[in-house]
């Protein structure tokens, strides 16, 4: 009698011994019994960005399986080539609802990724860099306020200015020049020092929600989180903002630091948990697809398994509350031609689809077309676009053909990174006289009517 699949799993993890130590670690890491899941089908092929500009099996999330599976099985060593396969991936798990199986590619991809990292060898200003950011800044929101008041410093005393003028920008790589140039007003003020930790519900109240300010978020995009508590408000939920929340800790999984990601996610269930809420709403798509699988990220720790569950079966998107359970908010009239861009981690992780549009069509005179292949990715996927910025021009490249088609006004989304590089796509494209790239967030707080 053979073996139930995952005693062989937990006999590969123990026999695991060879020359490569990489090979071992994702001997044990992958989990063998998902590999399996796949049946080779290919209908994630035509679903996959990297797949369709490269036309590259390997490039492709069924290649990725195969490539993974085969060092299991111990038929080939993981090199330098296994791992840039990996990396090239945008992580936007559009093969996911494209596969009959159910494979999740999304959580093999981060096991392979925090293998990959555990071995690999980077330059030491890389080494750097990467240890500033994931493990003193991210986790540190009081770190996160001082850059954005040094960012805000920059772009309002005259050095922003000064820097363009003189060229010294130049120096930086184009992609970096790039997103200087569209990076909304920072400020290093807290949403909870402006608007404080509980804002009370207009009208009757439907619910009590815990407000995720994000990280990033909360010193680039404060207007759109203000605006977000306004439409929770006013759609009758009473919102909290638990002030010991930190990073969502999504760049962390995606980028081979699991262990961080999950200290975070222990601190943030701590934090909403405390609040008792009913919700925990988001506003941006690639932080709510890891909130929303906190209950996998720490599935082996059994002492926040339960706590883990009861935080992701609440989480929201800001869209899904306010179609699926707040009191109807009034819209008034806006004459203009609008469009939507999916974020790949609301549509395929959170399955949010039709709740942006129905509120987009909600409101008064506005012509709402549908943008061919919205739900593929726009090639922004966290920081994709700063490390793989060939690939992630190709793709927004081929996004904005479509965008252009539309003849929209504006482009909408739901998640600052797509916001960023629709904003990118847009002045590349030449089309800033025509057409603006907003969060839904604002669009629909600027149409919002006064109460």
């Amino acid at each position: 009698m053979f073996a139930p699949q995952s005693e062989l799993t937990t006999q590969r993890a123990t026999a695991v011994s060879s020359a490569n130590p990489l090979a071992d670690k994702l001997k044990i890491n992958l989990d063998y019994d998902e590999l399996m899941n796949c049946m080779r089908c290919g209908f994630c092929l035509p679903a996959c960005p990297t797949y369709r500009e490269t036309g590259l099996e390997a490039a492709s999330p069924r290649g990725r399986i195969a490539l993974m599976k085969a060092v299991t099985d111990g038929l080939m060593e993981p090199d330098q080539a296994f791992a840039d396969q990996l990396n090239l991936c945008l992580g936007c798990r559009a093969c996911e609802p494209a596969c009959p199986s159910g494979v999740k590619y999304g959580h093999l991809l981060e096991q392979a990724r925090d293998s990959i990292e555990d071995h690999a060898r980077h330059p030491w200003w890389i080494r750097m860099i990467r240890t500033a950011a994931f493990r003193y800044l991210f986790p540190k929101q009081k770190r996160i306020y001082r850059l954005g008041k040094l960012l805000a410093f920059y772009q309002r005393s005259g050095i922003r200015w000064l820097a363009r003028k003189t060229g010294i920008l130049r120096i930086l790589p184009k992609q970096m020049r790039e997103m200087e140039m569209i990076l909304p007003a920072a400020t290093g003020k807290g949403l909870t020092k402006r608007l404080g930790t509980h804002i009370p519900a207009q009208g009757k109240t439907v619910a009590k929600v815990g407000m995720f300010r994000g990280c990033i978020m909360d010193i680039l995009f404060q207007e759109t989180n203000r605006k977000t508590v306004e439409l929770l408000t006013a759609s009758g939920c009473e919102v909290y903002i638990p002030e010991e929340q930190n990073c969502c800790g999504a760049l962390h999984a995606h980028s081979g630091e699991q262990e961080l990601a999950r200290e975070l996610a222990r601190n943030n269930i701590r934090a909403f948990r405390a609040a008792n809420v009913d919700f925990i709403v988001v506003n941006a798509g690639g932080c709510g697809a890891l909130l929303k699988e906190y209950d996998h990220l720490l599935k082996e720790d059994t002492e926040w398994q339960e706590d883990a569950r009861w935080f992701a079966s609440r989480v929201k998107d800001i869209s899904e509350i306010l179609v699926d359970l707040g009191n109807p908010i009034e819209y008034q009239s806006l004459n203009k031609r609008v469009t939507y861009q999916d974020s790949c981690h609301l549509r395929n992780v959170m399955k949010v689809n039709s709740q942006p549009r129905k509120l987009l069509r909600s409101i008064p005179n506005a012509e709402y077309v549908e943008l061919f292949e919205a739900d593929r990715c726009c090639g922004s996927a966290g920081i994709y676009n700063l490390v793989q910025p060939e690939m992630s021009a190709n793709i927004l490249n081929e996004k904005m053909e479509n965008v252009k088609k539309t003849k929209a006004d504006i482009l909408v989304t739901a998640n600052p990174g797509c916001l960023l590089q629709m904003k990118l796509g847009i002045y590349q494209a030449g089309l800033q006289d025509q057409m603006k790239a907003v969060h839904i967030v604002d669009l629909l707080a600027e149409a919002k009517k006064s109460s």
